[in-house]
C-alpha cells in the first residue's frame, strides 16, 4: 500500500498534522498511518560546506587562498541534526513512499530546509506543498485539500538558493579578508555590515552635534494657553528678539483674530506585520525582537491561536474576510467581549484600511486564528503580545476616531498667538485603547467658546530657553524602524530612496532580530539603558569595511533580484555571476587597504609562546586569552560555559579554574560557588540530580526548546525524572 510522506519543519507542527491526518504510531523521529507518515526536520537539516570541504588549504586562513569561489557548492548534513536526517533520509527511500508533501514553513527559507534535504538524500519523488498561514486543525485540513504542485514553488527555491549561497561567498571571503589583514576577529556581511554602518553614523551624529539655544513665548489664560507663532516660525533663535517681543507683550488683552474648525477623523493603524509587532513589543515591554518572536512562535506553534509570525504584509487578502466572524467569535471573552460583539451585530465591513490584495505577499497579516483561546494557558509575556495582536484586529473593524480640531489664532500686542484643540465627538476605536491613551498633548486642550473680536484675559506671558536636541540614539524598536526604511536614515538619491522603499529595506522579517543579535554577539554594538551605542570593535570594522557593503542599497538591490528570480523573471546564474564577481572585487579592496585596526579587547597578560600581548575573547565554549598574533594561535581557557543551572536566577554558569579549585560562578547575579560544594548540594550522592531541582529544570528547558526544536534533549530529561520519581 503505497502512503505520502509529509515533511513539516519542527516537531511540533509534525506533530499536529499527524494528529490531523489521524497518523498514530509513533516512532523514532516520525509519525505514521494508514496513508501518511509526517517527519520533521530541527530547522536545517543540510546546510552549505564549510571552505574546508572544498581544498585542504582553506583550513589556514590566509590571503593568498582568497578569494573562494567554488564552481559548485556543496551540501553537507549539518552536525546537530544528523541524527534526524538519516530517519527522513530513510523514509523518503521507502519502496511505499510514492509523493512527498513539503510541509515546511510557507516561506523562502521554509522552502530551502526541505528542498536541500530532498537534494542531499536525491529525492525524485513527485513533490507537493503544504501552504497555510496558520497550523489550526481547520486550516491544516483545508490545506490538505488545496495541495499545490511543488514545481509552483520551483522559483522560490531557486532564490533561495542564490541568497544562501550568495551570502556564503561574500561574508566568508570579505570575513576571512579582513581577520587575515587585521589579525583579528572580525566578520561582516551585507545585511550587518549596512545595519551596523546605521548605528555608527547616529553616533557620529550624536557626537559632532552642537546645541543651539532657541526660545519660545508662552500665554497662559484661564485654562488653556497661546504660543507664539510668526509665519510658522516656532522656534527664536535671536535672545534679544524674545525679549522684546516679550516686553511687548507683557501686560496686554488678547484678540481673538480668527477661529477656525474642523472635522476631522483618525482610521486604525494598520494590522501587525513581524517587524511592527517587534517594535511595539520593545517600546510597550522592553522584549528584544528575537524575544517577541520566540513569543510569537509559542502562540503559533504552540497555543494556535495567532497566524503566521514570518510575514512582511500588514493587511489581509479578500479570501480571508469570510472567515472574520468566526475570528471575532474565538476572542469574545474578557476585556475583548464587549468589542467583539459590537462588532459582529453591527455587522463586518472590509475596506481597503485592512482588506487589499494587493499588498499581500506571501502571507497575510498577523490576526487571531479561529481557535478558541484560553487566557490562563498563556503566560505573562505571551499574554501581552498576544494583547497587542488582538487590540490591533479589533481596532481595525472598528469606527474611526472623530472629533473636531480648533485653531484659535488671537493678536496680544502686535503679536501673533495660537492655541490649538480638539473636541471629540466619538471615541471609535480608541475606547478600545482608553487606559493607554495619554491625553496631555497641547493640541489635546479644551477651548473655551469664543467668536472672532472677543478679549481674552491674559494671566502671565514667560519665556522658555531651550536648547536644540542632537538626534536620538537607536532602540532595537527605532532599529527594526531603520532596517525597514532605512532611506529615512541614510542620504541617498531619489531613485535609490525608490528602490530601497520598494524592497521593504535592509534584511527581511524573518532575519532581522538574528542580524541585531549577532551585532551584539560579535561585541559590534551593546546596551546603555535602552540605547543601542556602537563599541569601538565596531566603529573600526565600518572604517575598515568596503563602502557599498556597508551601504542599504546594496541589500536592497539584491532583495530585487531575489524577488525577480522566485518569480522566474531573472536567470539565477546571472545573479550569481555578478555575486563572485562581486565577491573578488571585496577581497581587492580590503588586500590594497592602507586601514590600521586597534584591538579594544588587549589585556596585559603575555602569551607564553611568543611574549605578545593577549585579548580576552567570547569563544563558542566559554572565555579565553588568546594571542593577538594569529600566525602565533596559542589559547587559554579562562572560563566554559555550562549547562549547569544557578541556583538563584537560573542561568547558565561559568566554570572557573581546574580540579578542585574549580569554582561555579553566575555572571548574571552574584552567585558564586566550587564545583564539589555544588554537586553536593544540588545533587544526590550518586551524582543525579533531585527531583526539585529536575522538576524546575525540566520546565524550563521545555519552554526554550519550544523554540529550537529540540525535542530529544527534553523527552531524555523527561524520562529522567519520571526514572527518579520511580526510585
Amino acid at each position: 500500500m503505497s502512503k505520502k510522506l509529509v515533511l513539516a519543519e519542527k516537531p511540533s507542527v509534525g506533530k499536529d498534522i499527524a494528529r490531523v491526518l489521524k497518523c498514530q504510531k509513533a516512532c523514532n523521529g516520525y509519525i505514521e498511518g494508514n496513508d501518511y507518515v509526517v517527519t520533521w526536520a530541527l530547522g536545517h537539516l543540510v546546510g552549505l560546506a564549510d571552505p574546508e570541504s572544498y581544498d585542504d588549504k582553506y583550513k589556514v586562513w590566509s590571503m593568498e587562498t582568497l578569494p573562494m569561489l567554488p564552481k559548485d557548492m556543496k551540501l553537507v548534513v549539518l552536525k546537530e541534526s544528523s541524527k534526524q536526517f538519516h530517519v527522513v533520509r530513510e523514509l523518503l527511500n521507502r519502496k511505499d513512499i510514492t509523493e512527498v508533501i513539503i510541509a515546511t514553513d510557507a516561506g523562502r527559507e521554509g522552502e530551502l530546509v526541505a528542498r536541500w534535504t530532498l537534494e542531499k538524500v536525491r529525492c525524485k519523488k513527485p513533490l507537493k506543498r503544504l501552504w497555510i498561514s496558520s497550523v489550526t486543525d481547520k486550516a491544516i485540513l483545508e490545506g490538505f485539500k488545496k495541495l499545490k504542485p511543488g514545481t509552483n514553488y520551483e522559483s522560490l527555491y531557486k532564490a533561495a538558493v542564490c541568497r544562501a549561497e550568495g551570502d556564503w561567498l561574500v561574508g566568508l571571503n570579505v570575513t576571512r579578508a579582513l581577520t587575515c589583514k587585521y589579525n583579528a576577529q572580525l566578520s561582516a556581511g551585507r545585511v550587518q555590515s549596512a545595519t551596523l554602518a546605521m548605528v555608527v553614523k547616529r553616533e557620529e551624529e550624536i557626537k559632532n552635534f552642537k546645541p543651539i539655544p532657541y526660545y519660545t513665548i508662552t500665554a497662559k489664560c484661564q485654562g488653556f494657553q497661546l504660543n507664539y507663532e510668526a509665519k510658522e516660525q516656532k522656534r527664536l533663535f535671536d535672545e534679544q528678539q524674545a525679549e522684546r517681543i516679550l516686553k511687548e507683550v507683557q501686560g496686554k488683552t488678547g484678540t481673538v483674530k480668527a477661529i477656525t474648525t474642523s472635522a476631522k477623523k483618525q482610521y486604525a493603524p494598520a494590522l501587525y506585520d513581524l517587524t511592527e509587532l517587534q517594535r511595539d513589543g520593545n517600546k510597550y515591554f522592553g522584549f528584544s525582537p528575537k524575544e517577541t518572536l520566540s513569543i510569537m512562535q509559542r502562540l503559533y506553534e504552540s497555543h494556535k491561536v495567532l497566524t503566521y509570525p514570518r510575514t512582511d504584509s500588514r493587511y489581509l487578502s479578500e479570501d480571508i474576510v469570510p472567515t472574520l466572524k468566526e475570528r471575532l467569535k474565538s476572542i469574545a471573552i474578557g476585556d475583548y467581549r464587549s468589542f467583539s460583539m459590537a462588532i459582529l451585530n453591527k455587522g463586518i465591513k472590509s475596506h481597503k484600511g485592512f482588506v487589499d490584495n494587493s499588498k499581500v505577499s506571501d502571507h497575510h497579516a498577523i490576526i487571531p486564528t479561529e481557535e478558541s483561546v484560553r487566557l490562563a494557558n498563556l503566560s505573562s509575556d505571551e499574554r501581552k503580545i498576544y494583547d497587542l495582536v488582538i487590540k490591533r484586529f479589533l481596532s481595525v473593524m472598528m469606527d474611526p476616531f472623530e472629533y473636531t480640531g480648533v485653531t484659535l489664532q488671537a493678536d496680544i500686542g502686535g503679536h501673533n498667538f495660537l492655541a490649538k484643540g480638539k473636541h471629540v465627538i466619538s471615541k471609535g476605536w480608541k475606547a478600545l485603547y482608553e487606559r493607554e491613551i495619554d491625553d496631555t498633548e497641547e493640541e489635546d486642550q479644551n477651548l473655551p467658546k469664543l467668536n472672532q473680536g472677543d478679549l481674552i484675559k491674559i494671566n502671565t506671558v514667560i519665556k522658555n530657553s531651550l536648547m536644540t536636541k542632537p538626534p536620538t540614539r537607536f532602540t532595537e524598536a527605532t532599529l527594526l524602524s531603520a532596517m525597514e526604511k532605512p532611506h529615512q536614515y541614510v542620504t541617498v538619491d531619489k531613485s535609490s530612496a525608490k528602490t530601497l522603499g520598494e524592497t521593504g529595506g535592509i534584511g527581511t522579517v524573518a532575519t532581522r532580530a538574528d542580524i541585531i543579535e549577532k551585532l551584539y554577539n560579535m561585541y559590534y554594538i551593546e546596551k546603555n539603558g535602552k540605547d543601542i551605542v556602537p563599541t569601538s570593535k565596531g566603529k573600526q570594522l565600518i572604517e575598515l569595511v568596503p563602502q557599498d557593503l556597508k551601504s542599504p542599497l546594496l541589500t536592497a538591490k539584491w532583495e530585487m533580484e531575489l524577488e525577480q528570480i522566485s518569480l522566474g523573471k531573472l536567470n539565477p546564474n546571472t545573479f550569481m555571476e555578478k555575486i563572485r564577481s562581486y565577491s573578488s572585487d571585496l577581497v581587492k579592496a580590503v588586500k590594497a587597504s592602507s586601514d590600521k585596526y586597534v584591538h579594544d579587547n588587549l589585556t596585559g597578560k603575555r602569551c607564553p609562546e611568543c611574549s605578545k600581548f593577549m585579548l580576552e575573547v567570547k569563544g563558542k565554549h566559554g572565555m579565553m586569552y588568546v594571542c593577538q598574533d594569529r600566525s602565533c594561535g596559542y589559547r587559554e581557557t579562562i572560563s566554559r560555559f555550562t549547562n549547569v543551572r544557578c541556583p538563584q536566577c537560573h542561568k547558565k554558569l561559568e566554570q572557573r579554574g581546574e580540579g578542585e579549585g574549580s569554582v561555579y560562578v553566575c555572571t548574571t547575579c552574584t552567585f558564586r560557588q566550587k564545583v564539589a560544594a555544588y554537586n553536593k548540594q544540588y545533587r544526590t550522592s550518586n551524582d543525579k540530580l533531585n527531583k526539585k531541582d529536575v522538576g524546575k529544570y525540566l520546565k524550563k528547558i521545555q519552554k526554550e526548546n519550544e523554540d529550537t526544536g529540540n525535542f530529544a534533549f527534553a523527552e531524555a530529561f523527561s524520562k529522567l525524572n519520571k526514572d527518579n520519581k520511580n526510585k
